[in-house]
């Protein structure tokens, strides 16, 4: 009886090694839970971007919809020009109040675009922070307009914007933004949305 004794006595509490199996399950438990944060982290960046990439293409295609009589104006010379910035904590936004130089409606709002792109619409201690992540928009006409009598082709206009993604996906089928976040493609975010602007010449 005393060596039963003896032996649960021996029995009870909890080894060393038993506490430290413990804590490196613990550990790895609260590992996967740091891991899986930062995951949730980056796809809330993701959707925010996206969220914040739809905003800036709605405006833009409002923009041109409400100025359609002049909808060419809004597209560029050179088929690469892009709005917006590379660098939106150091770049400068532009003074869309300047008569002189923002003579038209079209200039105005591509001029208020650009700015949007890059982060003018919210700033944290006098930082832009509106804007994605290399925020650039693009404007492209698909079809130029024809009023010739019989014809009566209305113009297709594309606006697009590009932004940088946290991770790798696939690269988008659009071209603007390209070449724009380095050589991996993948990790290019582009949108966009096409328009038909009809002639009031031929209502």
């Amino acid at each position: 009886m005393l060596i039963t004794r003896a032996a649960c006595g021996r029995q009870a509490g909890t080894t060393m090694l038993e506490v430290l199996v413990t804590l490196v399950i613990l550990a790895f438990g609260l590992l996967g839970l740091a891991g899986l944060h930062i995951k949730i982290q980056t796809l809330d960046m993701e959707a925010y971007q996206r969220a914040q990439g739809i905003l800036l293409l709605r405006d833009m295609v409002e923009r041109v919809k409400a100025n359609s009589a002049n909808a060419a104006d809004y597209v560029p010379a050179s088929p690469s020009t892009m709005y917006g910035t590379v660098n939106p904590l150091t770049d400068t936004l532009q003074d869309c109040a300047d008569a002189a130089t923002f003579d038209t409606q079209a200039k105005r709002d591509l001029c208020e675009w650009s700015n949007a792109l890059k982060g003018a619409s919210e700033s944290s201690s006098g930082t832009k922070v509106g804007a994605m992540i290399g925020a650039r928009g693009c404007i492209q006409e698909i079809t130029a307009p024809d009023p010739t009598s019989g014809i009566c082709q209305p113009g297709t206009y594309r606006v697009a914007v590009a932004w940088q993604g946290l991770f790798a996906t696939s690269a988008p089928a659009l071209s603007c933004g390209s070449g724009q976040y380095g050589t991996n493609e993948a990790i290019r975010r582009a949108i966009s949305s096409d328009m038909v602007i009809g002639l009031a010449s031929c209502i």
